[in-house]
This record gives C-alpha cells, sequence and structure tokens, in this order.
C-alpha cells in the first residue's frame, strides 16, 4: 500500500473517530478523553473494561457508543444466579418439530454490553473467554462463529463491593483497554443536572427535551467498522518502537513493584493500541508518546503489584507510568 493511499485511509478513520465523539456525546457527559478510549477500543479491535462506581455513567458511555456504531446491540445484565447458558444459549425442545433446538443467547451480537460482569460467578464469567479470543462460542460440543465485527464493552464495580466476584487472570487479559471514569468536573456535573433535570420534566409534559441515547443516529455501519480495524492494523511500526514495546513488557516482569508481569498478549495489543491512536492523531506511523499514551490503560489491568508497591501507596497505573519513564525512547524514526 502507498503512502497516499495510507493516508487517505487514516483521514477517514480520523473523520470517523470524531463522528463517534461527536454522537456519543450527546448523551454522555463526561470526560473527551474517556470517551476517546472507548472508541478507540472500538475501532482497535479490542474488548473494553470499565471498573467504577455505580452512578458515574459507566452504562451511558456503553450505550451510547452502541446506539451510534450501526451494530446489532445486546446487553446482558449480571447477577449471581445467572448460568452459562444464559449468555450463550441452550437447547430447548420443540413440542411442534418434536425435537430439541437451539436458541442463541444474546452474546451472539455485534455489539455486547456485559453490565456489572463482576456481579456474575466465575462459571458464568467464563462463558466470555472463548468468544472474546477467538470469536466464536461451543455450546453442547458444536462450534459456533458469532457476528463480525465482534466487540464487548463489560463495566464492573470495585471488587470491594459487596456481591462481587473477581474476574480471574485469563479474563482480564483479554480486555485490550480498561479505564475508569472517575467522578466529572464541577462544570460537567452542573450540566448533568440541567440535562437530566430537562429531560425529566420534558419527557412529563410532552416538551421536547435534550438529545437522550435513543435521539442518537447512527454514524457508521458494521462493515466500515470492519474495514477501519484492517486499516489500523496496517500502520507502521518501526522496529524500534517494537522493540520499545517488547522492553516496557519485559520492564513489568523485573520490577520489583510488580508481582506479575504482562505477558505476550499485552505486547501486541500495546502495539495495536499505538497504532489506533496514531490513526487518531492523523498520523500513518506510531511514534513513542502513542506507547506512552496507551501503556496504562492495556497493561495496568494485568499486571498484580507487590506488597512493597502496595506499602509504597503505588497503584498498577504508577507502576506503568514509572516504567514508561525508565525505558529509554527511541530516536530517528
Amino acid at each position: 500500500m502507498t503512502h497516499e493511499e495510507m493516508s487517505e485511509d487514516v483521514d477517514k478513520i480520523r473523520s470517523l473517530i470524531a463522528d463517534l465523539e461527536k454522537a456519543v456525546s450527546l448523551s454522555f457527559i463526561g470526560s473527551d478523553d474517556i470517551i476517546r478510549l472507548a472508541i478507540l477500543g472500538l475501532v482497535g479491535g479490542f474488548h473494553v473494561l470499565i471498573e467504577d462506581i455505580p452512578g458515574v455513567g459507566k452504562t451511558t458511555l456503553a450505550l451510547a457508543l452502541a446506539q451510534a456504531v450501526g451494530m446489532s446491540f445486546s446487553r446482558i445484565q449480571f447477577t449471581p444466579d445467572m448460568l452459562p447458558g444464559d449468555v450463550l444459549g441452550m437447547s430447548i425442545w420443540d413440542p411442534t418439530l418434536h425435537e430439541f433446538v437451539f436458541r442463541e443467547g444474546p452474546v451472539n451480537a455485534q455489539f455486547i454490553l456485559a453490565d456489572e460482569l463482576n456481579r456474575t460467578s466465575p462459571r458464568t464469567q467464563s462463558a466470555f473467554l472463548e468468544a472474546m479470543q477467538e470469536g466464536q462460542i461451543t455450546v453442547e460440543g458444536k462450534t459456533r462463529r458469532l457476528p463480525c465485527p465482534f466487540f464487548l464493552i463489560a463495566t464492573q464495580n470495585p471488587n470491594n463491593f459487596a456481591g462481587t466476584f473477581p474476574l480471574p487472570e485469563a479474563e482480564l487479559d483479554r480486555f485490550g483497554l480498561a479505564f475508569s471514569i472517575g467522578y466529572p468536573s464541577q462544570e460537567r456535573e452542573a450540566e448533568i443536572l440541567r440535562r437530566r433535570a430537562f429531560s425529566t420534566i420534558a419527557a412529563d409534559s410532552g416538551v421536547e427535551g435534550s438529545p437522550s441515547i435513543t435521539d442518537i443516529k447512527p454514524v457508521t455501519k458494521p462493515e466500515i467498522i470492519t474495514e477501519t480495524r484492517r486499516a489500523i492494523s496496517r500502520l507502521h511500526v518501526a522496529d524500534s518502537l517494537s522493540n520499545y514495546i517488547v522492553q516496557i513488557i519485559r520492564e513489568t516482569r523485573r520490577s520489583p513493584n510488580i508481582r506479575l508481569g504482562a505477558s505476550p498478549r499485552a505486547a501486541l495489543f500495546l502495539q495495536q493500541a499505538s497504532r489506533a491512536r496514531a490513526a487518531a492523531e492523523g498520523r500513518v506511523f506510531v511514534i513513542p508518546e502513542d506507547v506512552e499514551a496507551m501503556a496504562p490503560f492495556v497493561l495496568a489491568h494485568r499486571i498484580q503489584i507487590s506488597s512493597q508497591a502496595r506499602l509504597s501507596q503505588l497503584d498498577a497505573n504508577q507502576c506503568i507510568r514509572e516504567i514508561c519513564a525508565l525505558v529509554k525512547k527511541p530516536t530517528g524514526l
């Protein structure tokens, strides 16, 4: 592919991301950086995990993005009594046909919102492992492909909240990006009150209010998302950048602050996430700043910090940022 063709692809990706950001912001009143991260997960081909306390907009962000992309959508609200069959589907007896017929579960959609994923048991959580890694499910010995493109955005409550089950390391490693939304700024919180109060009054009185999630119009199609993912995967990463990524990953395994370092899968995800950020910035090549910017969101949920780090009051994000600051950046790209 020529440089001009790649530049044209990047222009389309940048325009698509801008359109998605504008659409999502109609309903989600929060940080522009958080909206950008969720969209980079979608166009980069990553599954996204959002962990935060209830009420800060995790579900709103996911629903707004789902509405904007025009993909088939399924929301799964998790509870402790759910079983894998409630997610994957199961065979039920059809009295008309006199045989068992497979009924698809809610996982058979292009865009999945797994709401409060860590409120369900590890047995049910494991229903997503094959789907997230291979884009397929195996039920009753038969493998079924999931729709393409396939994208999972999961929310979870902090693990010290009542009624939660920690996500296993194998499942956490399948999420390409993980982040928290946090509390909004004073100005944004005031805007939430103005919009939501007016929307509630408008719904009761028949007066036109501010845009809701259902008012968001799709700005793209599934085929475009698939092509966007392919285009991002073609962006240039210099050998020195690949070595830089590997050095960061290997430092997570040597750091005294980290008990469990990042896997080789993490290196692949960090490279792809850096490509996605480069495209969003309008570049056809990756620079060290792309890697450094995406590293905390790609790596922090995959590592386990040591007791020494906890005593020093360090968290996983701080450990990753310290490693990125220590590893020498390549020059002359």
